[in-house]
């Protein structure tokens, strides 16, 4: 029985120990320790903003928030870069106080995070050492600054510096043509100031180009021609503004409605310019289209300057009471606006026995600074016949004007067109019409007396800059010869041309004209043949429609 035990006993094998087990288990538990030491260290970075964070298109995933706001400070305190044509300028943000919310935007960027999801997505990254594809979104950068300081660093520091005002224009007396001056150009201001405000509100391309306008230099404008009158004039010896001698010149620009005058204001005798303010009272007199008997009688009165005419268009008005004519005429020119113009008499016509008397003058107030010693029944100012002239024009042209003024039916187009195309024909070849080219249409009525010249009119330039001219030249003499005051009056004309069509300039004074004014039987219908819508179709036979006066036939028309 002992036996048996004891071999048995010596036949079981040895113990051996769980290596693998055991090993599988260390490396667990060490996975474990691992792991949970690293998410002890992620959870103590949690203070960091989340990894998959951007504020105002800067990328502050997982800094902290200290390290993330100099990071977009960084890019937002950087100079904007501003380029002034080729000159970059530096705009640095902290000058017009440029400053970003800190706290508002460091308060988005922590609630960006995504949730417990994002949060185990984080850590994993974390482990690895990759970083989250996926964005949960941009902060949206919020700033301010004071746009009044970038405006008030615009205009006081790049304006001065950087913009270039364009040269001024002049003249040239021996050609009476005006230069335009050196071409500039300046900061528009207003269109620049949002072109900024977007600039610094970006993280990159923080550069501008400044919205700069080219000063085509030009600066002609009318007081340039002003004072190219002035001075042609005291080279020529005559003082615009004298004691003895005065000049009065008004141009408007009928395109822009702009003016320039020279004393424009300043009394002389109307003389036979009388006969423009008749002109329109008469038509406002007629209640039916003119009779050839009418016509006729217009332009002897405005063509021939004839003054038993003019006497007789007055009396018209007047229901054959000449004085109540007057009346009419000087209510007519007082109304429209010309209210230093009158006629209070007849006009004398030098026959023996004539008796003449005349009605109360207006009050007016020229200026007094000038006393050319004007007819006391006879008076008006350059000013008022620009004024005249331009209330027809706009009549004719714009429905306003005359017809404006008396909106019951007194004027219409026709009639003002008619005005414009029988003085039209006043073929003098002198004063204003020998400062424009020949063939250029003018309607315009001179006049003239011992000491005193003047004319006055419309020119119709073929650019269609249509433009107002009125000129007198006085002179303290019993005798002011036309050989003296004529050419200053044309060269006049000719400076307002130039100006007006600098491309087709009269560079001299023209060599065609005539040593004295041409007689009306050159120019006049005849009658029975005055067509007032074609004033010269006599010369043709014609009977020709209405033609606007800047499409006369070129004969002075």
């Amino acid at each position: 029985m002992s036996t048996t035990v004891t071999t048995l006993s010596s036949r079981r094998k040895p113990r051996r120990l769980p290596i693998i087990p055991l090993l599988s288990a260390l490396m667990l538990l060490t996975a474990i320790g691992w792991f949970i030491v690293e998410l002890v260290r992620f959870s103590q970075q949690s203070d960091r903003l989340p990894l998959n964070v951007s504020v105002a298109g800067v990328d502050v995933g997982g800094m902290s928030p200290s390290d993330a706001m100099r990071a977009w400070e960084s890019v937002y305190n950087a100079p904007v870069t501003l380029w002034y044509a080729d000159s970059p300028i530096q705009l640095d943000p902290a000058a017009v106080g440029f400053r970003t919310s800190r706290d508002t935007m460091l308060a988005a960027a922590r609630r960006a995070g995504g949730g417990e999801g994002q949060y185990w997505l984080d850590f994993f990254n974390y482990l690895t050492g990759r970083r989250t594809q996926a964005q949960a979104g941009d902060v949206p950068l919020v700033a301010e600054y004071q746009p009044q300081l970038l405006e008030q660093w615009l205009r006081t520091e790049i304006v001065p510096r950087y913009d270039r005002a364009p040269g001024g224009a002049s003249f040239d007396l021996q050609t009476l043509t005006l230069r335009p001056g050196a071409s500039g150009y300046r900061l528009d201001v207003e269109a620049a100031m949002p072109l900024i405000d977007a600039a610094l509100r970006r993280p990159d391309n923080r550069v501008v180009t400044l919205p700069v306008e080219g000063a085509d230099g030009r600066g002609i404008g009318l007081e340039v021609l002003r004072s190219m009158i002035i001075d042609y004039l005291d080279a020529q010896g005559f003082i615009f503004d004298g004691q003895s001698t005065v000049a009065s010149v008004f141009v408007m620009d009928l395109e822009t409605g702009e003016e320039m005058n020279i004393n424009g204001d300043v009394a002389f005798s109307a003389a036979s310019t009388a006969k423009v303010a008749i002109l329109i009272d008469y038509y406002r007199s007629l209640l039916t289209n003119p009779s050839q008997d009418e016509a006729y009688l217009m332009s002897q009165s405005l063509l021939c300057s004839n003054n038993s005419s003019s006497n007789l268009i007055m009396q018209i008005i007047g229901n054959n009471d000449l004085f109540a004519g007057l009346a009419d005429i000087v209510n007519t020119t007082q109304y429209i606006g010309a209210r230093n113009t009158f006629i209070t008499a007849p006009f004398d016509l030098g026959i023996a026995g004539q008796q003449l008397g005349s009605i109360p003058v207006p009050i007016t107030e020229p200026n007094p600074n000038f006393n050319t010693a004007p007819d006391p029944v006879n008076q008006t100012t350059t000013e008022d016949l620009g004024t005249m002239f331009e209330m027809i024009y706009d009549c004719a042209y714009s429905g306003s004007g005359l017809m404006t003024a008396y909106p019951d039916g007194e004027f219409n187009q026709t009639e003002c067109r008619q005005m414009l195309n029988l003085m039209s024909a006043n073929n003098l070849e002198r004063l204003l019409q020998a400062g424009i080219p020949a063939g250029v249409t003018i309607a315009h009525k001179n006049g003239w007396l011992d000491n005193v010249h003047g004319d006055a009119g419309i020119v119709f330039p073929p650019n269609g800059r249509n433009y107002i001219i009125a000129v007198f030249v006085w002179e303290n003499t019993d005798f002011f010869s036309f050989d003296r005051a004529w050419p200053l009056i044309e060269e006049i004309s000719r400076a307002t041309w130039n100006y007006f069509n600098p491309s087709d300039p009269l560079l001299q004074r023209r060599t065609d004209i005539p040593p004295t004014a041409q007689e009306c039987v050159d120019f006049a219908p005849p009658y029975g043949q005055v067509n007032l819508d074609d004033i010269n179709a006599w010369r043709t036979g014609g009977n020709a429609d209405a033609a606007a006066p800047a499409e006369g036939t070129g004969d002075g028309g």
